[in-house]
C-alpha cells in the first residue's frame, strides 16, 4: 500500500465510498444526503491536509485529512476525519493511515488530537482506543442510527 497526500483528482476516487459511508447514515454527523459538491468542500477544503491510501493496483482504498481542531492558542490540537473503502475493510488500511496520520500530526507541530463525535456505534472505536485514544465524555443519545435507534456521541482525546 501507498500512503500520501492526496491531489484534487483524487477526489472522484474518494466520493464513491465518501458518499456511500456517509448516505448510510452510521458512522458520520453529517448529512447523509451530501451533494458531491458539498462533501468535496468538507473533505478536500484547502485549510485540510488530505491523506489518500492506494493499494498494490494503484486504487483508492481510504483517505483521511488532518486539521486544526480548534483557532488562535489551541490550535496546536489537531482533528482527522478517515473514511476506508466498505469493501477494503479488514485489511489493515485504516490502522495505517492513523499511524500515518498521528506521525503527520506530530511532525505538524500539534499536541494532541481529538474526536469531536465518534458515534459509540462505530466499530472504529475499537481501533482509536487501541491507538492510545480515551473517551472523554459521551453525549447520550446524540446520534439518530438507522438500525440502532439513538446512540451516543464519544468525545475521544490522545496527546501527541
Amino acid at each position: 500500500m501507498l500512503i500520501r497526500e492526496a491531489a484534487a483528482d483524487d477526489w472522484p476516487r474518494i466520493w464513491p465510498f465518501w458518499h456511500r459511508i456517509v448516505a448510510a447514515g452510521e458512522t458520520y454527523a453529517w448529512d447523509p444526503g451530501t451533494s458531491e459538491d458539498e462533501a468535496r468542500v468538507l473533505w478536500m477544503n484547502p485549510a485540510k491536509r488530505v491523506y489518500v491510501v492506494e493499494d498494490d493496483n494503484g486504487s483508492v482504498v481510504a483517505s483521511a485529512y488532518l486539521t486544526p481542531n480548534y483557532g488562535g492558542p489551541a490550535a496546536r490540537i489537531a482533528n482527522a476525519g478517515f473514511m476506508v473503502d466498505p469493501d477494503q475493510g479488514g485489511r489493515g488500511y485504516g490502522r495505517a493511515l492513523a499511524d500515518h496520520l498521528l506521525t503527520e500530526a506530530r511532525a505538524a507541530g500539534y499536541w494532541g488530537m481529538v474526536f469531536n463525535a465518534v458515534v459509540e456505534t462505530n466499530p472504529a472505536v475499537t481501533l482509536w482506543t487501541s491507538l492510545g485514544f480515551t473517551i472523554l465524555g459521551t453525549v447520550p443519545d446524540a446520534f439518530e442510527h438507522p438500525r440502532h435507534g439513538l446512540v451516543g456521541l464519544h468525545i475521544m482525546y490522545r496527546a501527541l
